[in-house]
């Protein structure tokens, strides 16, 4: 085989380059073919560019997309595209997006592979793989697996997990929304759905509804009849178009719901007859609440806050009729952050805003059957090691720092050897880069699934190139609860380059890894050396599950037509190609004006359902594990900084989903870079100019980010953007523009659910 050994910045290129830019005009030759009607289709697909996966119509001309539009039938997008969705198109084009298979050559992270066909990248891991297996006697979880959100993150969790064996699998969610879903689900039996549109009083902890991620909750904000009051350290977009912005100190939300707590039980203003059907040891929080006089003007000495404005925005709240504290999306953010998001689950279920109209409903979801597959069972395969010390976690997805920490300090009970990662560039995604580089410089094998040449596919061993979302069918998923509907991602056009689809990468992986592994399991697994020997090599392999292309016997389109047709009917999945979406009004929905529709009918929403749950104020499990079993505040939580120290909170522009769309030429148009959020007062005493490039310092690391003073920031806070600071070269239109929050944010993780505390890092600023 012809090693080509290459420059990083051209290890990419090949003979065709691609690039959409802005509009449907393009200058490449590729796509100066004239337009028939014949050759023009709008197919309906489902965006990836962020979670919310909005539904759109991509118009294809001679098997070229030519532009995204919303998609008019699916009640969870409301007839929309964000700017992220309307550049997905560029994800495609994209010049420099991954075309074929690559294996390194050179120095892990230096950036020099050689060109592979996909049988040679399949072999390589598979030698790779069996020898690791082998050396630790078919511990299967040797290797780690990561997935970040998305449609085939279940299907990848049984390939590796149900399939392969292994016990440690790690997602987004530690580095995300783990304790609101934690807090939630502990408190009320369910992680629920808020009702945005239904409130008529909503109140906004930190989360830039606005701004940061523009989606339906964003819409109905918009059109709801609500008061709408926000707490933030910074005044964002959301915070300016509010009726009350109350700035707040960093991580002392909690004192301020505290409070709300306190004035709503001392006077009396919570709904009693809900409290008295549906509340679990209420006499416990009330004295407990009580006790701790949580008043108003003790809230006051925590956050910033008058004590007037608690006790106002408090009575305002409890006498609105559907008043919404609004959960949050990411709440990683403070020591306390899972107590803060019990705290508001509680303020929701004491004004009885619980499984009805504008609070947290449990809605009625359309569930899905089930693909059911063969598992085999490895008993040398140990159990995951990172919710060691950890009270309750997330048993799907883990802890990523505590997991990181065991691994490099080698206190986990095994070695991890081999990781296999999609859909997540973890040497962007969480904090205190240096220790994720180390991590993976301690890994025999690393494999890579990604679209783009991102940081951390720098650190790959083999880089498999993944088709993009337009380039795939996925399988039909369920959405909502309010108005549930189903919804499919078609494929749009044929993968470009040689990209393939999840399905297709695991289905040849399968195919290369299933008799080796299985032979490796022979030499050490006596339960199957024993079904061996009374079944026969074939029949152990066949009937116990060692096949790991079990799943891709079908097509990916076959799956769902198998699916969808035995579980509903034909009509439904007609109606899943055709509009891509299918609810019980689809044919029904009326349009209200301005692009705006009706698709359920207000009586047959299900703001309430017929459920069994209760409201747990006390969680005996937390007393047991040396925490509180109430929403407490310690003094460790207060807001203290020492002198020329400021707190870095962290956020992200619309452009902006995570690291995903930084090389996104289209966004770039839109905001090229991030700079420091700063005080203008400070600024002005350390003669700060905009645009000025500052030193920012934390206990780990610096960064050099260009100043921008203002006064929509608090006086001790600095705030810039997540998303920008990358180091891979490939990135064309991204390398080295901005700075990493991560590389200065401090690893710092909460032992309740194992989530890192990205707001809890101080630092100091210089000019250069």
């Amino acid at each position: 085989m012809k090693i080509i050994e290459t420059s990083r910045r051209k290890f990419l290129q090949s003979s065709v380059a691609l690039c959409v830019y802005a509009s449907s005009s393009f200058s490449s030759p590729l796509f100066t073919t004239k337009t028939s009607k014949k050759n023009l289709t709008n197919i309906p697909y489902l965006c990836n560019m962020c979670r919310n996966k909005c539904a759109g119509f991509a118009r294809v001309e001679n098997n070229i997309i030519t532009k995204l539009n919303p998609n008019k039938y699916f009640p969870k997008s409301r007839n929309m595209l964000c700017p992220k969705g309307n550049a997905g198109i560029q994800a495609v084009y994209d010049v420099d997006r991954l075309k074929y298979p690559l294996i390194r050559i050179g120095n892990r992270g230096d950036g020099r592979y050689k060109r592979a066909t996909w049988d040679e990248a399949n072999e390589y891991i598979k030698t790779k793989l069996v020898k690791i297996i082998d050396e630790q006697k078919d511990n299967r979880s040797t290797i780690a697996y990561c997935n970040g959100e998305g449609f085939n993150k279940d299907e990848y969790i049984k390939f590796f997990g149900s399939k392969i064996g292994s016990s440690n699998f790690l997602d987004e969610g530690s580095i995300c929304l783990n304790t609101k879903l934690g807090a939630t689900q502990l408190t009320i039996g369910d992680i629920g759905e808020m009702d945005v549109a239904g409130s008529d009083y909503m109140i906004i902890s930190g989360a830039n509804r606005y701004e940061s991620l523009i989606t339906p909750d964003s819409v109905d904000m918009i059109h709801a009849k609500q008061k709408l009051v926000v707490l933030d350290p910074r005044c964002t977009v959301t915070a300016l178009k509010a009726d009350e912005y109350l700035p707040i100190n960093p991580g002392t939300d909690l004192a301020f719901c505290l409070s709300m707590i306190y004035i709503a039980i001392k006077d009396k203003l919570y709904d009693k007859k809900y409290v008295k059907e549906y509340f679990v040891d209420f006499k416990k929080l009330q004295e407990h609440i009580l006790q701790n006089k949580y008043s108003a003007k003790w809230a006051e000495s925590k956050t910033h806050i008058p004590a007037e404005k608690i006790n106002q925005i408090t009575k305002e709240f409890f006498a609105a009729s559907n008043p919404l504290y609004y959960l949050g999306r990411r709440s990683v953010w403070s020591t306390n952050d899972f107590q803060l998001r019990r705290a508001m689950v509680l303020i929701n279920a004491l004004a009885g805003s619980i499984n009805r109209e504008g609070g947290i409903i449990f809605g009625q979801p359309i569930k899905l059957k089930q693909e059911e597959i063969n598992e085999p069972l490895y008993n040398n395969a140990e159990g995951r090691f990172d919710l060691d010390g950890i009270v309750y976690g997330s048993q799907k997805g883990g802890s990523w720092l505590n997991f990181r920490e065991k691994v490099i300090d080698k206190s986990a009970p095994y070695p991890v050897k081999a990781m296999f990662i999609r859909k997540h560039n973890l040497m962007q995604n969480m904090p205190n880069i240096r220790k994720t580089k180390e991590m993976l410089d301690m890994m025999e094998l690393v494999v890579v699934l990604d679209t783009m040449p991102s940081d951390t596919a720098m650190m790959a061993d083999v880089i498999l190139p993944e088709c993009t979302y337009l380039e795939r069918e996925d399988m039909v998923v369920s959405f909502n609860r309010l108005e549930p509907s189903l919804a499919l991602r078609n494929q749009v056009i044929e993968p470009l380059y040689e990209s393939k689809s999840m399905q297709d990468i695991l289905k040849g992986l399968g195919k290369k890894l299933s008799v080796p592994l299985f032979e490796v399991s022979s030499k050490y697994d006596e339960d199957l050396q024993d079904s061996i020997k009374e079944l026969g090599k074939v029949k152990a392999f066949e009937e116990g599950g060692y096949d790991l292309t079990e799943l891709y016997k079908y097509n990916i389109t076959t799956r769902n037509k198998k699916l969808i047709t035995s579980q509903f009917n034909e009509n439904i999945y007609k109606s899943l190609k055709e509009k891509g979406v299918w609810h019980p009004y689809i044919n029904e929905q009326k349009e209200l004006g301005n692009d705006l529709y009706e698709y359920y009918p207000k009586d047959k929403r299900f703001y309430s359902v017929d459920k069994k749950y209760r409201v747990n104020c006390s969680l005996k499990k937390l007393d047991k594990f040396g925490f509180d079993a109430m929403p407490t505040w310690h003094n460790s939580y207060d807001f203290n900084l020492q002198k020329d120290s400021f707190r870095v909170i962290t956020g992200r522009y619309i452009t902006s989903t995570q690291t995903a769309t930084t090389n996104n030429i289209m966004l770039k148009d839109m905001k090229e870079t991030n700079c420091l959020w700063i005080n203008n007062k400070i600024a002005k005493k350390l003669n700060i100019q905009e645009g000025d490039n500052l030193v920012v310092t934390s206990p780990i690391a610096r960064v050099v980010i260009k100043a921008y003073p203002t006064n929509k920031i608090a006086p001790q806070v600095i705030w810039f953007a997540h998303g920008f600071g990358a180091e891979s070269e490939e990135l064309t239109n991204s390398f080295g523009i901005g700075a990493s929050d991560n590389m200065i944010i401090e690893d710092k993780f909460e032992k309740i659910y194992g989530c890192a505390t990205m707001h809890e890092t101080d630092v100091t600023i210089r000019k250069l």
